[in-house]
């Protein structure tokens, strides 16, 4: 039998020649490195307190840019509000400066008494918060396997809203009777334009000032923009600088040759302004690596025709669904998180979401939509469901939805 002095005398040994390798010099050097990167946080004095909060450094959610937009990191949020730094950005002309001391909002057309206001003045009256969503019609890609929820539908957000109802400043102006639209009007480079209906504005619209506790990010439309809770993102006009009031719709250049969808026989849908219901899975979702047992699917569902009824979750391709637990409290057209508890046992599968809004909608697939506008998906309001294939290695991957029942 061994002694185990000489056990350990020969295990010494084999240390120190491992050490001599090239191997175990890496290991040594890995082994040093961790040791150094290990703080006693209760051994050094911290931060003072600074004039702006900041992100732990090993907090890093970012949005995704393009030339034209940047995506929220759906799958890296928790609860319901976005913060003011991740909203997503649609423009058409960049994000302008503006100082708000020279802003001014101009309403005049078919009113009693045609005004223009300071920032101040409309500070001035009765302001409200609303929490609601605000997203893209053309938020929806597809096509691959390796995108993620930001890219699939990145171009929505939500915040809590502040500023004065537009019903207020409909009443200060005295809108006629006949005027049934209105011009909305920014002051970006591209000077973004679109008809809405006044009905809308007396119903819940808002011009907006603030935006989770803060003044409204240049990015959303500092100094003022319009807020259509539950319509399409475009007709919430940022850097808002003008209203004209009409009789009719002014057909500018985004509600013409674009913001439009084919229908197929060479129609054409106009001012198709509210979002549908929508939901879509953000965890398990592409690039998660999931293991056998029990998981917690989390998802988002929204609707811009009100609340969100229900939230139904499939985890067999689509053939059974079950109801999943919504997060309190469920708004008006607004984002509401959805949980599900599901016990994987190691076979491929699918999963998905579908959301049922208090009008009834349910939220349809791919083919259902496609096949409502004459075969194709067009560029705008595409809501179809979003199915995720789990693989028996626990890789979580889209399924495209191309030619799904």
């Amino acid at each position: 039998m061994m002694k185990r002095r000489t056990w350990l005398g020969g295990a010494a040994t084999a240390a120190v020649v491992l050490v001599q390798t090239a191997f175990g010099k890496r290991l040594q050097a890995a082994v040093t490195q961790a040791e150094k990167s290990i703080q006693d946080s209760t051994k050094k004095l911290g931060t003072s307190p600074g004039v702006l909060g900041t992100r732990s450094p090993f907090e890093t959610p970012h949005k995704k840019p393009s030339d034209t937009s940047s995506r929220t990191p759906l799958q890296e949020l928790y609860g319901m509000i976005t913060p003011s730094d991740l909203h997503f950005e649609r423009n058409h002309g960049g994000v302008p400066q503006i100082d708000p001391a020279h802003h001014e909002l101009m309403i005049h057309g078919m009113v009693e008494k045609p005004m223009i206001f300071t920032l101040a003045e409309l500070k001035r009256f009765p302001s409200v918060s609303r929490i609601c969503f605000v997203e893209c019609s053309g938020n929806f890609r597809g096509g691959s396997e390796t995108l993620t929820p930001q890219e699939i539908c990145g171009l929505t957000s939500q915040s809590e809203w502040t500023g004065v109802m537009l019903s207020t400043l409909f009443r200060e102006v005295g809108v006629k009777s006949t005027a049934t639209w209105f011009l909305a009007e920014g002051a970006d480079a591209a000077v973004m334009t679109r008809s809405v209906l006044v009905s809308k504005g007396w119903e819940d619209a808002m011009i907006v000032y603030a935006q989770n506790g803060e003044a409204i990010r240049p990015e959303q439309g500092y100094p003022l923009r319009l807020l259509l809770p539950g319509w399409e993102g475009n007709t919430s006009v940022k850097w808002l600088r003008r209203l004209e009031l009409s009789n009719q719709p002014f057909m500018t250049r985004e509600e013409t040759s674009k913001y439009t969808e084919s229908i197929g026989d060479g129609n054409v849908r106009q001012f198709s302004f509210v979002m549908d219901a929508r939901s879509i899975i953000t965890f398990p979702a592409y690039p998660a690596h999931v293991e056998r047992g029990w998981i917690e699917i989390r998802g988002l569902a929204w609707s811009g025709r009100g609340k969100i009824q229900a939230v139904e979750v499939s985890t067999d391709a689509g053939k059974t669904w079950a109801p999943a637990r919504l997060q309190d409290p469920v708004l008006d057209k607004a984002h509401t998180p959805f949980r599900y508890i599901w016990q994987w046992n190691g076979e491929e599968t699918e999963i998905m979401s579908r959301a049922i809004d208090e009008t009834g909608y349910i939220q349809p697939t791919f083919r259902q939509l496609s096949d409502a506008r004459g075969g194709s998906k067009g560029g705008y309001h595409f809501n179809p469901i979003t199915a995720w294939r789990v693989r028996r290695t626990g890789e979580v991957l889209l399924q495209p939805e191309a030619g799904r029942k």
